[in-house]
């Protein structure tokens, strides 16, 4: 990844500066760092005007990707849904600022192709903090607040008709897959894990996974998976359709990324439309879906991307979605 950071040139191939190691997904202080290589492979190159840039992993941060958990650029909304903070439990704080900016997403006040989500460390994200479950004075009240939280995100996120994309690497567990359910293309790796996990604390489902999990694999199954708290690995998530498809384990964020902005740069009313059918399907008959396919298609044809996407064919050229 590459993280900007303030330096200064200390000596022939030494860096003075804090900069930040994600070894293992953990954040460590290294005050003198020997160029061009540091920290299990990190390469750090430094800058005629005094910063440094870092790359592991092949994944791309910048210093705003450390201090916000809610960015948007080149049309993705990327929301962080844990970190390594607290073993990568669900981060309430970019909870609350996705939730924030999707209801702006929704009320047509802002403007993105995609939404993604992604975990930092080592895991995509490991559910709900138990911790804090067990030292609330009130389990209850305060297991319901997270939940209420959790909850107004999950609408809003079913609610935005851009394509969401998750990068699932490590466990997703409890809220974690819950959220994984919810997308629409998740990207997972060999050694990605999913497990419900609420069996195992003697809690039931949320997040939106009794709904969304048996309209992914079926009733019968969500029902062997729920009760028996299953830990399901990369290729079976893959067999089950709740993960798309598997990449290298060093490849899951970066190719999560490469795919939201592709899908951010594509004809997004036609996502959109896609979406909307799919949904519909679920209750419609097919004499019912027929006509909304018709309804849909001709509303495409004249709309800008189906008027370029005609026009560029036609023309034996790559169309321009922009």
């Amino acid at each position: 990844m590459h993280l900007l950071l303030e330096g200064r040139q200390g000596g022939p191939g030494l860096i003075s500066a804090s900069l930040f190691d994600f070894l293992h997904g953990r954040y460590r202080v290294r005050e003198l760092c020997p160029a061009p290589v540091f920290g299990g492979g990190a390469r750090l190159s430094v800058h005629s005007n005094c910063r440094a840039s870092i790359t592991v992993s092949n994944v791309t941060y910048s210093e705003a990707d450390i201090s916000s958990k809610v960015s948007i650029e080149d049309g993705v909304a990327r929301i962080v849904v844990a970190t390594a903070a607290n073993g990568a439990s669900l981060d309430l704080e970019g909870i609350e600022e996705g939730t924030s900016v999707l209801r702006s997403v929704n009320a047509g006040t802002t403007a993105i192709g995609s939404v993604l989500l992604i975990g930092r460390g080592p895991n995509f994200c490991a559910g709900g903090n138990v911790h804090d479950f067990a030292g609330a004075d009130d389990r209850g009240a305060f297991v319901e607040s997270v939940a209420t939280t959790l909850h107004a995100f999950v609408r809003e996120l079913a609610a935005v008709s851009a394509p969401i994309v998750a990068g699932v690497h490590g466990w997703a567990a409890g809220a974690g897959m819950s959220l994984v359910c919810l997308t629409d293309i998740a990207i997972g790796g060999p050694s990605t894990k999913l497990r419900p996990a609420y069996p195992s604390i003697g809690f039931t489902p949320d997040g939106g996974m009794s709904w969304t999990l048996p309209r992914i694999v079926g009733s019968g199954r969500a029902m062997d998976i729920l009760l028996n708290d299953s830990i399901i690995n990369g290729e079976e998530a893959v067999r089950l359709g709740i993960l798309s498809r598997l990449v290298g384990d060093d490849y899951v964020d970066s190719e999560a990324a490469r795919l939201a902005r592709t899908l951010a740069a594509g004809p997004t009313s036609a996502y959109e439309g896609i979406k909307t059918l799919l949904m519909a399907s679920e209750s419609a008959t097919l004499t019912e879906q027929l006509e909304a396919e018709t309804a849909s298609i001709s509303r495409a044809a004249v709309s800008p991307a189906g008027r370029e996407g005609v026009d560029a064919f036609v023309e034996k050229r790559r169309p321009d979605f922009s």
